[in-house]
Protein backbone atom coordinates (compact mmCIF):
# COMPACT_ATOMS: atom_id res chain seq x y z
CA UNK A 1 0.00 0.00 0.00
CA UNK A 2 0.98 3.42 -0.78
CA UNK A 3 1.52 5.70 2.43
CA UNK A 4 1.03 8.82 2.14
CA UNK A 5 1.44 12.03 4.55
CA UNK A 6 0.93 15.42 4.95
CA UNK A 7 4.07 18.24 5.63
CA UNK A 8 2.39 21.60 6.93
CA UNK A 9 4.13 24.82 6.92
CA UNK A 10 1.56 26.40 9.41
CA UNK A 11 1.20 29.23 6.82
CA UNK A 12 -0.20 32.67 7.96
CA UNK A 13 -2.36 34.00 5.13
CA UNK A 14 -2.69 37.49 4.06
CA UNK A 15 -5.73 38.91 6.41
CA UNK A 16 -4.59 36.04 9.38
CA UNK A 17 -2.93 36.10 12.11
CA UNK A 18 -0.26 33.09 13.36
CA UNK A 19 -3.29 32.30 16.02
CA UNK A 20 -5.16 31.71 12.74
CA UNK A 21 -2.37 29.96 11.44
CA UNK A 22 -1.79 27.55 14.42
CA UNK A 23 -5.72 27.05 14.63
CA UNK A 24 -6.25 25.78 10.90
CA UNK A 25 -3.06 23.37 11.34
CA UNK A 26 -4.59 21.74 14.00
CA UNK A 27 -8.47 21.75 11.89
CA UNK A 28 -6.57 20.28 9.06
CA UNK A 29 -4.53 17.83 11.05
CA UNK A 30 -8.12 16.31 12.20
CA UNK A 31 -9.72 15.71 8.79
CA UNK A 32 -6.01 14.12 7.89
CA UNK A 33 -6.05 12.22 10.33
CA UNK A 34 -9.99 10.87 9.08
CA UNK A 35 -9.03 11.32 5.98
CA UNK A 36 -5.90 7.89 6.19
CA UNK A 37 -3.27 9.95 6.28
CA UNK A 38 -0.35 8.58 8.11
CA UNK A 39 1.60 11.47 8.69
CA UNK A 40 1.31 14.95 9.87
CA UNK A 41 4.70 16.60 9.57
CA UNK A 42 5.77 20.07 10.42
CA UNK A 43 8.80 22.40 9.60
CA UNK A 44 11.51 24.52 11.16
CA UNK A 45 11.67 27.73 9.53
CA UNK A 46 12.95 31.54 11.46
CA UNK A 47 12.33 35.25 10.23
CA UNK A 48 9.33 34.69 7.73
CA UNK A 49 6.20 36.00 8.88
CA UNK A 50 3.95 33.87 6.72
CA UNK A 51 5.38 30.97 8.78
CA UNK A 52 4.01 29.62 12.32
CA UNK A 53 6.02 26.66 13.09
CA UNK A 54 9.22 28.13 14.25
CA UNK A 55 8.57 26.17 17.80
CA UNK A 56 8.65 22.97 16.13
CA UNK A 57 8.48 21.14 18.84
CA UNK A 58 5.78 23.20 20.50
CA UNK A 59 3.60 23.05 17.48
CA UNK A 60 3.89 19.00 17.18
CA UNK A 61 2.62 18.87 20.75
CA UNK A 62 -0.54 21.52 19.93
CA UNK A 63 -1.13 18.88 16.85
CA UNK A 64 -0.65 15.71 18.80
CA UNK A 65 -2.87 17.21 21.42
CA UNK A 66 -5.46 17.86 18.93
CA UNK A 67 -5.54 14.62 17.40
CA UNK A 68 -5.49 10.69 18.47
CA UNK A 69 -4.02 8.42 15.88
CA UNK A 70 -1.70 10.18 12.94
CA UNK A 71 1.60 10.14 13.69
CA UNK A 72 2.74 13.65 14.46
CA UNK A 73 6.50 15.26 13.40
CA UNK A 74 9.05 17.16 12.05
CA UNK A 75 9.81 17.49 8.57
CA UNK A 76 12.24 18.85 9.88
CA UNK A 77 14.28 20.27 12.64
CA UNK A 78 17.26 21.78 11.08
CA UNK A 79 19.94 20.15 13.75
CA UNK A 80 22.74 22.78 13.31
CA UNK A 81 20.54 24.87 15.49
CA UNK A 82 20.06 23.45 18.45
CA UNK A 83 22.35 20.82 20.66
CA UNK A 84 21.76 17.05 19.77
CA UNK A 85 20.78 16.87 23.88
CA UNK A 86 18.22 19.04 23.34
CA UNK A 87 16.08 17.95 20.77
CA UNK A 88 16.14 14.38 22.77
CA UNK A 89 14.82 16.11 25.09
CA UNK A 90 12.15 17.86 23.69
CA UNK A 91 11.53 14.43 21.39
CA UNK A 92 11.70 12.29 24.16
CA UNK A 93 9.20 14.55 26.13
CA UNK A 94 7.03 15.17 23.35
CA UNK A 95 7.14 10.64 22.69
CA UNK A 96 6.27 10.31 26.33
CA UNK A 97 3.23 12.14 26.14
CA UNK A 98 2.28 10.37 22.92
CA UNK A 99 3.57 7.18 23.27
CA UNK A 100 4.28 5.41 19.68
CA UNK A 101 3.08 9.01 17.40
CA UNK A 102 5.99 11.26 17.14
CA UNK A 103 9.01 11.04 14.46
CA UNK A 104 12.30 13.17 14.01
CA UNK A 105 13.20 14.65 10.45
CA UNK A 106 16.48 15.75 10.60
CA UNK A 107 17.88 18.63 8.36
CA UNK A 108 21.27 20.32 7.79
CA UNK A 109 20.54 23.59 6.62
CA UNK A 110 19.54 26.54 8.98
CA UNK A 111 16.21 27.11 7.59
CA UNK A 112 16.66 31.03 7.18
CA UNK A 113 18.90 33.52 6.12
CA UNK A 114 22.58 33.93 7.15
CA UNK A 115 22.11 36.59 9.51
CA UNK A 116 18.56 35.30 11.37
CA UNK A 117 21.29 31.58 11.47
CA UNK A 118 24.12 33.53 12.95
CA UNK A 119 20.78 34.96 15.36
CA UNK A 120 20.14 31.03 16.43
CA UNK A 121 23.63 29.54 16.99
CA UNK A 122 27.08 30.64 18.20
CA UNK A 123 29.37 28.52 15.41
CA UNK A 124 28.27 28.60 11.83
CA UNK A 125 30.32 25.92 10.66
CA UNK A 126 27.54 23.55 12.67
CA UNK A 127 26.56 22.17 9.75
CA UNK A 128 30.17 20.66 8.79
CA UNK A 129 29.39 18.58 12.13
CA UNK A 130 25.84 17.04 11.32
CA UNK A 131 26.83 13.66 10.65
CA UNK A 132 28.07 14.01 14.03
CA UNK A 133 25.18 15.37 15.87
CA UNK A 134 22.83 12.51 14.34
CA UNK A 135 24.69 9.80 15.73
CA UNK A 136 24.73 11.50 19.00
CA UNK A 137 20.95 12.44 19.26
CA UNK A 138 20.59 8.72 18.19
CA UNK A 139 22.46 7.69 20.94
CA UNK A 140 20.06 10.29 23.54
CA UNK A 141 17.02 8.25 22.01
CA UNK A 142 18.10 4.42 22.26
CA UNK A 143 19.10 2.12 25.16
CA UNK A 144 22.61 2.83 25.10
CA UNK A 145 22.42 5.92 26.87
CA UNK A 146 21.51 4.39 29.76
CA UNK A 147 25.33 4.00 31.08
CA UNK A 148 26.60 7.82 29.58
CA UNK A 149 27.60 10.44 31.81
CA UNK A 150 24.76 13.18 29.86
CA UNK A 151 21.34 11.44 29.40
CA UNK A 152 18.29 12.77 27.99
CA UNK A 153 15.38 12.36 30.69
CA UNK A 154 13.28 12.13 28.69
CA UNK A 155 14.49 10.97 25.77
CA UNK A 156 16.54 7.55 27.01
CA UNK A 157 14.77 4.74 25.47
CA UNK A 158 12.59 6.30 23.34
CA UNK A 159 13.48 5.36 20.13
CA UNK A 160 11.84 7.83 17.98
CA UNK A 161 12.06 7.32 14.79
CA UNK A 162 14.54 9.40 13.24
CA UNK A 163 14.42 10.26 9.32
CA UNK A 164 17.27 12.62 7.47
CA UNK A 165 16.03 14.78 5.44
CA UNK A 166 17.56 16.30 2.13
CA UNK A 167 17.57 17.96 -1.33
CA UNK A 168 21.32 16.59 -2.71
CA UNK A 169 23.02 13.65 -2.40
CA UNK A 170 25.00 14.09 0.79
CA UNK A 171 21.31 13.31 3.12
CA UNK A 172 21.23 10.46 1.13
CA UNK A 173 24.64 9.12 1.59
CA UNK A 174 23.84 9.45 5.51
CA UNK A 175 20.58 8.26 5.38
CA UNK A 176 21.95 5.13 3.79
CA UNK A 177 25.47 5.08 5.86
CA UNK A 178 23.15 5.06 9.12
CA UNK A 179 20.48 2.86 8.29
CA UNK A 180 17.89 4.88 8.47
CA UNK A 181 15.22 6.36 6.35
CA UNK A 182 15.39 8.98 4.11
CA UNK A 183 12.74 11.94 2.74
CA UNK A 184 13.71 13.88 -0.16
CA UNK A 185 12.78 17.50 -0.42
CA UNK A 186 11.63 17.08 -4.17
CA UNK A 187 8.25 19.54 -3.40
CA UNK A 188 10.85 22.63 -3.80
CA UNK A 189 13.95 21.19 -4.97
CA UNK A 190 13.91 18.11 -7.26
CA UNK A 191 16.94 18.21 -9.15
CA UNK A 192 19.00 15.28 -7.67
CA UNK A 193 15.46 13.40 -6.97
CA UNK A 194 16.63 10.44 -8.29
CA UNK A 195 20.08 10.34 -8.08
CA UNK A 196 19.55 10.54 -4.37
CA UNK A 197 16.83 8.11 -4.14
CA UNK A 198 19.24 6.01 -6.84
CA UNK A 199 22.21 6.40 -4.17
CA UNK A 200 20.61 5.54 -1.50
CA UNK A 201 18.99 2.41 -2.23
CA UNK A 202 22.26 0.93 -3.58
CA UNK A 203 24.33 2.25 -0.47
CA UNK A 204 22.04 1.33 2.51
CA UNK A 205 23.44 -0.59 5.01
CA UNK A 206 20.95 -2.35 7.48
CA UNK A 207 20.68 -1.40 11.21
CA UNK A 208 19.11 -1.21 14.46
CA UNK A 209 16.96 1.53 13.59
CA UNK A 210 15.70 0.10 9.80
CA UNK A 211 16.08 -3.32 8.02
CA UNK A 212 15.75 -2.36 4.42
CA UNK A 213 15.87 1.45 2.78
CA UNK A 214 12.81 3.32 3.52
CA UNK A 215 12.63 6.98 0.53
CA UNK A 216 9.66 9.06 0.95
CA UNK A 217 9.05 12.08 -1.58
CA UNK A 218 7.81 15.68 -1.22
CA UNK A 219 5.30 16.51 -3.87
CA UNK A 220 3.12 19.25 -3.79
CA UNK A 221 -0.62 19.01 -3.99
CA UNK A 222 -3.03 22.11 -5.16
CA UNK A 223 -6.55 20.19 -6.31
CA UNK A 224 -10.14 21.88 -7.12
CA UNK A 225 -12.90 20.66 -8.73
CA UNK A 226 -11.45 22.49 -12.17
CA UNK A 227 -7.83 22.58 -13.51
CA UNK A 228 -8.57 26.61 -13.45
CA UNK A 229 -9.52 27.02 -10.33
CA UNK A 230 -6.45 24.84 -9.07
CA UNK A 231 -3.87 26.93 -10.59
CA UNK A 232 -5.92 29.78 -9.51
CA UNK A 233 -5.77 28.82 -5.91
CA UNK A 234 -1.74 27.90 -6.68
CA UNK A 235 -0.98 31.43 -7.10
CA UNK A 236 -0.61 31.93 -3.48
CA UNK A 237 1.82 29.69 -3.56
CA UNK A 238 3.85 30.56 -6.92
CA UNK A 239 3.77 34.64 -5.33
CA UNK A 240 5.25 33.49 -1.76
CA UNK A 241 7.69 31.37 -3.09
CA UNK A 242 9.19 34.07 -5.94
CA UNK A 243 9.31 36.97 -2.96
CA UNK A 244 11.14 34.40 -0.99
CA UNK A 245 13.33 33.91 -3.56
CA UNK A 246 13.76 37.43 -3.53
CA UNK A 247 14.44 38.26 -0.43
CA UNK A 248 10.76 39.66 0.43
CA UNK A 249 9.42 36.93 2.41
CA UNK A 250 5.45 37.51 3.67
CA UNK A 251 2.37 35.72 4.59
CA UNK A 252 1.00 34.04 2.18
CA UNK A 253 -0.57 36.29 -0.22
CA UNK A 254 -4.29 36.02 -1.95
CA UNK A 255 -4.58 34.36 -4.81
CA UNK A 256 -4.52 36.52 -8.28
CA UNK A 257 -4.92 36.01 -11.78
CA UNK A 258 -2.14 38.79 -11.98
CA UNK A 259 1.46 37.36 -11.76
CA UNK A 260 3.23 40.14 -13.53
CA UNK A 261 5.26 41.13 -10.20
CA UNK A 262 7.27 38.04 -11.50
CA UNK A 263 9.54 38.34 -14.33
CA UNK A 264 10.01 35.87 -16.55
CA UNK A 265 13.04 34.55 -15.37
CA UNK A 266 12.65 34.06 -11.82
CA UNK A 267 9.02 32.24 -13.17
CA UNK A 268 11.19 29.61 -14.83
CA UNK A 269 13.19 29.17 -11.46
CA UNK A 270 9.74 28.92 -9.54
CA UNK A 271 8.04 26.86 -11.54
CA UNK A 272 10.95 24.22 -11.66
CA UNK A 273 11.52 24.53 -7.98
CA UNK A 274 7.64 23.42 -7.88
CA UNK A 275 7.91 21.11 -10.26
CA UNK A 276 7.30 17.99 -8.39
CA UNK A 277 3.57 18.51 -7.94
CA UNK A 278 0.02 17.39 -8.79
CA UNK A 279 -1.68 20.65 -9.63
CA UNK A 280 -5.58 20.37 -11.10
CA UNK A 281 -9.09 19.21 -11.23
CA UNK A 282 -8.85 15.16 -9.56
CA UNK A 283 -8.51 13.58 -12.62
CA UNK A 284 -5.45 15.73 -13.66
CA UNK A 285 -3.87 15.22 -9.87
CA UNK A 286 -4.76 11.41 -10.31
CA UNK A 287 -3.01 10.97 -13.48
CA UNK A 288 0.40 13.29 -12.44
CA UNK A 289 0.26 11.67 -9.00
CA UNK A 290 0.36 8.06 -11.12
CA UNK A 291 2.98 8.91 -13.27
CA UNK A 292 5.43 10.56 -10.40
CA UNK A 293 4.80 7.18 -8.67
CA UNK A 294 5.92 5.04 -11.20
CA UNK A 295 8.71 7.32 -12.00
CA UNK A 296 9.95 7.05 -8.85
CA UNK A 297 8.20 4.33 -7.00
CA UNK A 298 9.33 6.18 -3.43
CA UNK A 299 7.82 3.88 -0.62
CA UNK A 300 5.69 6.95 1.28
CA UNK A 301 4.93 10.03 -0.18
CA UNK A 302 4.84 13.53 1.29
CA UNK A 303 2.06 15.92 0.29
CA UNK A 304 2.43 19.53 0.66
CA UNK A 305 0.19 22.63 -0.81
CA UNK A 306 0.13 26.52 0.59
CA UNK A 307 -3.40 27.85 -0.10
CA UNK A 308 -4.80 31.04 1.22
CA UNK A 309 -8.34 29.77 2.03
CA UNK A 310 -8.69 27.21 4.56
CA UNK A 311 -11.93 25.13 3.41
CA UNK A 312 -10.23 25.01 0.04
CA UNK A 313 -7.29 23.60 1.25
CA UNK A 314 -9.19 21.26 3.08
CA UNK A 315 -10.69 20.51 0.09
CA UNK A 316 -7.51 19.96 -1.38
CA UNK A 317 -6.07 17.18 0.97
CA UNK A 318 -9.49 15.90 1.00
CA UNK A 319 -9.08 15.04 -3.00
CA UNK A 320 -5.64 14.13 -2.61
CA UNK A 321 -6.56 11.62 0.19
CA UNK A 322 -8.98 10.28 -2.33
CA UNK A 323 -6.74 10.09 -5.48
CA UNK A 324 -3.86 8.21 -3.04
CA UNK A 325 -6.63 5.53 -1.41
CA UNK A 326 -7.81 4.81 -5.56
CA UNK A 327 -3.84 5.19 -6.48
CA UNK A 328 -2.59 2.30 -3.52
CA UNK A 329 -5.77 -0.22 -4.49
CA UNK A 330 -3.60 -2.15 -7.43
CA UNK A 331 -0.79 -2.37 -5.10
CA UNK A 332 -2.95 -3.85 -2.26
CA UNK A 333 -4.85 -6.07 -4.41
CA UNK A 334 -1.13 -7.30 -5.91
Amino acid sequence: MQIFSILDLCPVAEGQTAADALANTADLARHAEGWGYRRYWLAEHHNMPGIASAATAVVIGHVAAATKTIRVGAGGIMLPNHAPLVVAEQFGTLATLFPGRIDLGLGRAPGTDMATARALRRHMEAGEEFPQDVVELLGYLSDESVAARVRAFPGTGTKVPVWILGSSLFGAQLAAYLGLPYAFASHFAPALLAEALATYRATFRPSVWLDAPHAMMGVGLCAAETDAEAEFLRSSQILAFARLRSGRPGKLPRPSDDLSEVAPQAMAEVGHALSCSAVGSPATVRRQMAALLDTFKPDEVMLTGMIHDHAARLRSFRIGAEIMAGLAEPARAA
